[in-house]
């Protein structure tokens, strides 16, 4: 019985010893774990400088500048025309002809967006496009153009 309890003993101390192996053995490989996962990381860099945005030149320009782009007589079609005079303060006069049936005068406010105007009660802006974006297949081809809505546009001539 005493052999017993020595081979016990001996065994627990043994499988205590084998623990603490074990653990430190752990403890080893998690730290070239660790080790290895930082070298395998680049150099930290220093920011670089990114390119301040210059402003486009509709944001900057002054209301009455950008109101002289629009100046003068835009034709539309069937007899349509849209004419922008008198412009103060980033105001402008518009007198158009906007349907076959329908022609008035109306104050118009110069935005970086373009002409915006009330017209029965709405609302609306002329914004700068091309022909093909007038919806008019006449004014398809041109270039400098003033769109309030697909099927509503004046160009220059």
């Amino acid at each position: 019985m005493r052999w017993a309890m020595i081979g016990l003993g001996l065994s627990v101390a043994l499988a205590g010893c084998g623990a603490n192996e074990r653990r430190s053995e752990g403890a080893a490989t998690q730290a070239a774990i660790e080790n290895s996962a930082e070298a395998d990381l680049p150099a930290p860099r220093s920011p670089t400088p990114s390119a301040t945005p210059t402003p486009t030149p509709s944001a900057t320009a002054t209301p009455l500048a950008s109101a002289t782009r629009y100046l003068g007589r835009w034709t539309g079609v069937e007899g349509m025309y849209l004419v922008v005079s008198d412009p103060a303060q980033g105001d402008v006069q518009l007198e158009m002809q906007y349907d076959l049936d329908n022609k008035g005068s109306f104050a118009g406010t110069v935005t970086p967006e373009g002409i915006r105007f009330e017209r029965g009660g709405e609302t609306l802006l002329l914004r700068p496009s091309d022909g093909a974006a007038t919806g008019l297949k006449w004014l398809a081809d041109k270039r400098d153009c003033l769109t309030v809505a697909s099927g509503e546009g004046y160009c220059r001539d």
